[in-house]
C-alpha cells in the first residue's frame, strides 16, 4: 500500500467527492417535495414513492454491486455508478410525469448503492490497519455534511430558481467525481473472481426489498398494519432462506456462495457490522425528529433548518477524524463504548427539550451526540473492515452498508411510533370537528395548520407542546439504545485486534497497481 504514497489520500478525495453527491440527493428531495407536489401534479401516494422507489432500490443493489465491484474491479463500478447517478440527476430535473420521475428516482437509488459500497471497499485497499479509521472518519463525515448541505442549498435554489436545479446541480459534482476517480483511484478486484452467485442475488435482492417496504409501511401506517407485517415476515423468511443456500454452497466442494460466512465467524466482524447498525439507530433519533421540530415547532425554513444542523456534522468531524488516535490507546472495544456512552449522554440531553429551548442549548447537545456517533462509527467500521481482504471487501463493504441502511429504518419506525403514539396522546382536541381532530393527530404540521386556519392559540400551543413530548421521548429511547450499545461493546467486542497481514500492491511494468496478484491498470 505504501507504493500509492499520498496519491491513496487523493484517492479518498475523489471517493469523499463520490459519496457527497449521493448523500446531497437524499437531503435536497425533502425540500422539494411541495414544489414537486405542484410542478408535477403528483398525489400524495406518488410523493411517497418518490422517497420509498429510492431506498427500495438501494437496499436492492447493495449486495450485487460489491459482487460487482470484487469481479469486474472497483473503479469500474464505481466510475458506472457515477454516470449512472449523474444520468439519474438530469432525468429527475427533466421528468414530465410522476411516473417518471419515480422511475427516474430507481435509477439513483441503484446508482448509490454502487457508490456507497464501492468507497467503502476501497478503503480496505488503500489504507492499513493504522491508516483505515482516520479514512472512514472522513467517509463518515462526508455522509453527514449532506445532511444540513442539501437543505440549505436546495432551500436557497428553490427560492431562486427553477426547481430541476436542486437535481441539475448533481451534473457537475459528478462530472468532477468522475474526473477524480479516473485520475485519482487505483483498480482493484479480487485475484480469484468471485462466482455469479445468482440465486443467492435474487434471494438476498428480493428478501432486502421486501423487509425495506415492510418498514416502509409500518412507519406510514404502524405496525399492526397487515400491510407491514406481512412484508416483513416474507422478507425475513426469505433471508433466512437466503442464509441456508449459501451454508449449502459452502459446504459444496465447488460452491462459490455470494457471501463469505466465515466473515462472521470473526467478533470483529460481525460485532463491528451489528454494532455500527445500532449507531446508526440511535443517531437516527436526532436526525428524525430535529427537522421537524426547527420547521413545525419554532417555524424555521428548510434552509435555517439545514443551517441548525451543522454542530451536529461538526461534532461527527470533531470525534470521527481522531478515532484512531482514541483506538490506538484504548483499544476498539473501549473506544467504541466511549462513542455510544457520549452519543447517550447527548441524547439524554435533548430529551430534555422544551417548545422554548434556545440555539446554544441545541447546538450544545447535537454537537455532543455528533461527536459521540463519529468515534463509535469510525472506531467498528475500520474495525470490521480488518477483517476483510482485498478479494472479499466489495461484497463484505456490502454487508456492512446493509446493516448500516436497516438501521435509519428501524429508527423510522420505532421511533416514529413513540413520537406519534406520544404526541397524540397529549393532544387536546376539545371542540374540534371529526374531519379537524383527525388532521391534527395526523401531523403535528396538520395540527398546526388547523390552529392557524381556526386561530386557535390554545390548540397551537397544545400541538406544539404534544409534540416535543413526542420527540423527548424518542430522543431518551435513542439514548437508552446507545447505553445498550456501550454495554453490547463492552460484553462481546474484542479488546485490540489480531494483526492481519496485509497484501502489499505490486506495481505493474506499466506503471499499474495491483491487488493480491490482480495486476490492474
Amino acid at each position: 500500500m505504501k507504493a500509492l504514497g499520498a496519491r491513496r489520500w487523493w484517492a479518498l478525495g475523489a471517493i469523499t467527492l463520490s459519496v457527497l453527491a449521493a448523500g446531497l440527493d437524499i437531503t435536497v428531495l425533502s425540500v422539494a417535495l411541495p414544489t414537486l407536489t405542484t410542478a408535477l401534479h403528483a398525489s400524495e401516494s406518488q410523493l411517497q414513492w418518490f422517497v420509498t422507489s429510492y431506498t427500495l432500490a438501494l437496499s436492492v443493489a447493495m449486495l450485487p454491486a460489491g459482487l460487482l465491484g470484487d469481479r469486474f474491479g472497483r473503479k469500474k463500478v464505481m466510475v458506472a455508478a457515477l454516470a449512472l447517478f449523474g444520468a439519474g440527476s438530469a432525468a429527475c430535473a427533466l421528468a414530465p410525469s410522476p411516473e417518471f420521475f419515480i422511475g427516474a428516482r430507481t435509477v439513483l437509488g441503484l446508482a448509490a448503492a454502487g457508490l456507497t459500497v464501492m468507497a467503502l471497499s476501497a478503503m480496505t485497499v488503500l489504507f492499513d490497519e493504522k491508516e483505515r479509521p482516520r479514512a472512514v472518519g472522513i467517509w463518515a463525515a462526508a455522509n453527514f455534511l449532506a445532511l444540513p448541505l442539501g437543505p440549505i442549498l436546495g432551500g436557497w435554489m428553490l427560492a431562486n430558481f427553477w426547481w430541476g436545479w436542486v437535481f441539475l446541480v448533481n451534473v457537475p459534482v459528478v462530472l468532477i467525481g468522475l474526473v477524480a476517480v479516473l485520475a485519482l483511484m487505483p483498480e482493484s478486484r479480487s485475484a480469484e473472481r468471485p462466482g455469479l452467485d445468482i440465486i443467492g442475488v435474487l434471494m438476498s435482492s428480493a428478501g432486502l426489498a421486501t423487509l425495506m417496504y415492510g418498514l416502509i409501511q409500518a412507519g406510514e401506517n404502524g405496525w399492526e398494519a397487515a400491510g407491514a407485517l406481512v412484508p416483513m415476515g416474507i422478507g425475513v423468511a426469505v433471508l433466512a432462506g437466503f442464509v441456508m443456500w449459501e451454508q449449502r454452497l459452502t459446504r459444496m466442494p465447488n460452491g462459490r456462495p455470494l457471501i463469505d460466512l466465515g466473515l462472521f465467524r470473526s467478533r470483529f466482524f460481525t460485532w463491528g457490522v451489528v454494532l455500527g447498525g445500532i449507531n446508526a439507530f440511535g443517531l437516527f433519533g436526532s436526525l428524525f425528529t430535529l427537522p421537524q421540530y426547527f420547521q413545525a415547532v419554532l417555524g424555521i425554513d428548510a434552509q435555517g433548518s439545514g443551517l441548525r444542523l451543522l454542530p451536529l456534522i461538526a461534532g461527527m468531524v470533531v470525534g470521527a477524524v481522531p478515532a484512531d488516535r482514541i483506538a490506538s490507546r484504548l483499544g476498539p472495544k473501549l473506544t467504541v463504548a466511549l462513542g455510544f456512552a457520549v452519543l447517550a449522554v447527548g441524547m439524554g440531553t435533548g430529551g430534555t427539550m422544551g417548545v422554548q429551548s434556545g440555539d446554544a442549548f441545541i447546538a450544545t447537545w447535537t454537537f455532543t451526540v455528533g461527536i459521540g456517533a463519529g468515534i463509535c462509527l469510525a472506531t467498528a467500521a475500520s474495525a470490521a473492515l480488518v477483517e476483510l481482504s482485498a478479494d472479499r471487501s466489495g461484497v463484505g463493504s456490502a454487508v456492512m452498508q446493509t446493516v448500516q441502511k436497516l438501521g435509519p429504518a428501524f429508527g423510522a419506525t420505532i421511533l416514529g411510533s413513540v413520537l406519534n403514539s406520544t404526541y397524540q396522546a397529549h393532544l387536546n382536541l376539545s371542540g374540534l370537528s371529526a374531519p379537524a381532530a383527525e388532521a391534527v393527530r395526523k401531523s403535528v404540521f396538520g395540527g398546526i395548520a388547523v390552529a392557524h386556519q381556526i386561530g386557535s392559540p390554545a390548540l397551537l400551543d397544545s400541538v406544539r407542546n404534544a409534540f416535543v413530548a413526542g420527540m423527548d421521548g424518542g430522543l431518551w429511547l435513542s439514548a437508552t439504545i446507545a447505553v445498550a450499545g456501550a454495554v453490547l461493546a463492552l460484553a462481546v467486542f474484542p479488546l485490540r485486534a489480531k494483526p492481519r497481514a496485509e497484501s502489499p500492491l505490486p506495481k505493474a511494468k506499466n506503471g499499474a497497481v495491483g491487488v493480491d496478484n490482480e495486476l490492474v491498470a
